[in-house]
């Protein structure tokens, strides 16, 4: 193995497969973000969501996808200029993925493509224990979704951070307070369906705890992009709570815990989980 993935290995908790797959799903993620930077793609791109909040801010939670939004709107956005970099930085660190591009869809503005690999061989490669890798199906697939929004909302705010492993990289992101409208964005607005996104309001709780303060402008602009505002529409921290109020009361709290369990050590922090509770915590919020 690698000397750099061994050392990122070593950082992690090595009890349950579980544990296993998400260090490998985590250490494939850093190795990306270390492509994209060699490539420029940070020239044009800046990183948000749970990935980037535990990345680069210590959110206690494991998350599956890489979230992008260009700086600037760009229709014709494509990572074709980024995948040879791309699919060079991966292999030089011995791991083997394929990276499938979506074909774009006009009526979308977000850009899609999946990271794919045989998890059994990853395993192996990783922990080099047949034993472990044995138990596994021999069809099971590490999978990564890498999305880009090329019609951003507008007034995010951005900072750089650096990480040393596996190489040295630097990654724009938006700032703690955009990314933060950004996740109450997605708990207001959205379309959660048959499965409750549970990393929704977990991440909330995150922010809230940190006392992080919220870009109010951008988060404006993304529920007026959505429809949940007009642009006509007073748009105070009064009318946040009372949206964030209806939400929660509207909520499969058992389906929102199922989501998140697979993705956290401890569970019991979950048992609080309720209308009422997540409503005080918002009540008593400055955001």
């Amino acid at each position: 193995m690698n000397d750099a993935i061994a050392r990122m290995l070593g950082s992690y908790v090595q009890g349950s497969m579980d544990d296993r797959r998400n260090a490998i799903k985590e250490i494939v993620q850093e190795v990306i973000l270390s492509g994209l930077y060699k490539a420029g793609f940070f020239e044009y791109a800046s990183f948000y969501g749970g990935t980037a909040l535990r990345i680069f801010h210590g959110l206690d939670r494991f998350s599956e996808d890489l979230d992008f939004s260009l700086c600037y709107a760009d229709p014709a956005f494509s990572f074709n200029p980024f995948i040879n970099q791309l699919r060079s930085e991966v292999e030089s660190y011995g791991i083997r993925v394929e990276f499938i591009i979506r074909e774009k869809h006009m009526e979308s503005s977000i850009r899609k493509m999946m990271v794919r690999g045989n998890l059994r061989e990853l395993m192996l490669y990783f922990y080099a224990d047949e034993s472990i890798a044995g138990r596994m199906p021999s069809n099971e697939a590490l999978k990564i979704k890498v999305e880009v929004d090329t019609n951003p909302p507008p007034a995010a705010l951005y900072e750089n951070k650096y990480r040393l492993l596996p190489s040295p990289y630097e990654v724009r992101l938006y700032d703690l307070p955009s990314m933060f409208a950004g996740k109450l964005h997605a708990v207001i607005a959205r379309s959660w369906k048959a499965r409750t996104k549970g990393r929704d309001l977990y991440d909330y709780l995150f922010y809230v705890s940190k006392g992080i303060s919220v870009n109010m402008e951008h988060l404006r602009e993304r529920l007026i992009a959505s429809g949940e505002l007009s642009r006509s529409d007073a748009f105070t921290t009064d009318t946040l709570k009372q949206m964030l109020y209806s939400r929660f009361q509207s909520i499969d709290y058992e389906k929102a815990k199922a989501d998140v369990i697979p993705f956290i050590e401890d569970r019991s922090v979950l048992s609080i989980w309720s209308p009422g509770f997540f409503s005080s915590v918002t009540s008593d919020f400055h955001f």
